[in-house]
């Protein structure tokens, strides 16, 4: 089984209600799916993979050696135990946002990355905008939410991740099991190198690499908003003993002030009022319990923040 692959481009043409079709079954049945033909030049793609390489070599590689992550791997080795740690990720990570630090010794990175991220964060609007028609939202609805009204409050992160060999992989995984807390999470990962896995009727699947696509799943927060029709899915990543994968993950996420509840116009359906699933909250209460539950269930992390926002 693999995920779907949709091409993005026929949404502009005679095949859009079939497209629109396909979009509505990645959200609704998967929460994982790949775009093809996504708008975004494969030469800007190419440059991407390069910087984003390079920097890794150039700035991260050596802190690797001295990191928790290979600490905890060698006394898992050492304890003989056999048992697979739930406390570390074999990952190494750094954030890009508009006004935080950004590796400044790799040619070429930040000028890639800003447009590369200008580029993304535009894609992710786009996907957004299906969301609200295949939902029968207004254009805009979950943009307007995620911005707490009018205006551009909303969170634009993107993590770039490494995960290199890890000579065992039977100990530790690159990234535990999780789902996202966000909205609309839009990866673009390494086409070489395998171990993301997303969960689906309780199976675990590969999500295949295929050369510059865009890999779309869906976070918490669009899961209450469309009140439990688009699901945040379950996903890892393996630790793998070959290849060094790279994972640019970018998050369209609300604000932390924005209040997050199901969208009203999908509480009513011909004058039959439909459950809320869901309890309403502010995002930034989300997050503060996220922190401290990311790798658990997701049904708690709910009501508490619910519970909090009161």
């Amino acid at each position: 089984m693999a995920i779907p692959v949709i091409d993005f481009s026929k949404l502009n043409g005679e095949e859009r209600a079939k497209t629109m079709a396909q979009l509505a079954n990645g959200f609704e049945e998967w929460g994982f799916f790949q775009l093809i033909n996504h708008g975004i030049p494969e030469e800007l793609l190419e440059r991407v993979k390069k910087v984003c390489s390079d920097c890794y070599k150039l700035e991260r590689e050596e802190n690797f050696k001295n990191s928790t992550s290979l600490n905890l791997l060698n006394k898992l080795v050492e304890n003989k135990s056999g048992e697979k740690s739930e406390s570390v990720d074999w990952e190494d990570v750094f954030t890009l946002l508009d006004d935080n630090e950004w590796p400044e010794r790799t040619a070429g990175f930040r000028e890639t990355m800003a447009e590369y991220r200008s580029e993304i964060k535009k894609l992710a609007e786009k996907v957004m905008e299906v969301m609200d028609e295949n939902l029968g939202l207004p254009k805009g609805y979950i943009k307007k939410a995620f911005n707490g009204g009018d205006g551009d409050n909303t969170f634009f992160g993107t993590k770039v991740s490494h995960y290199p060999p890890c000579p065992n992989p039977e100990l530790v995984y690159g990234l535990r099991a999780h789902t996202d807390a966000g909205g609309v999470i839009l990866l673009f990962q390494d086409d070489q190198v395998g171990g993301l896995q997303m969960l689906k009727d309780g199976q675990w699947i590969d999500v295949q690499p295929l050369k510059n696509a865009i890999v779309i799943n869906i976070g918490d927060q669009i899961e209450v908003l469309s009140n439990g029709r688009y699901k945040s899915c379950w996903h890892r990543v393996l630790a793998m003993p070959d290849g060094n994968r790279r994972s640019i993950a970018s998050f369209y996420n609300p604000s932390l002030q924005a209040t997050i509840s199901p969208a009203p116009p999908l509480l009513e359906k011909e004058s039959e009022q439909v459950e809320c699933a869901y309890p309403k909250f502010v995002f930034g209460d989300y997050m503060s319990v996220y922190a401290q539950q990311k790798f658990l269930a997701k049904e708690p992390r709910f009501e508490a923040a619910g519970a909090v926002s009161v």
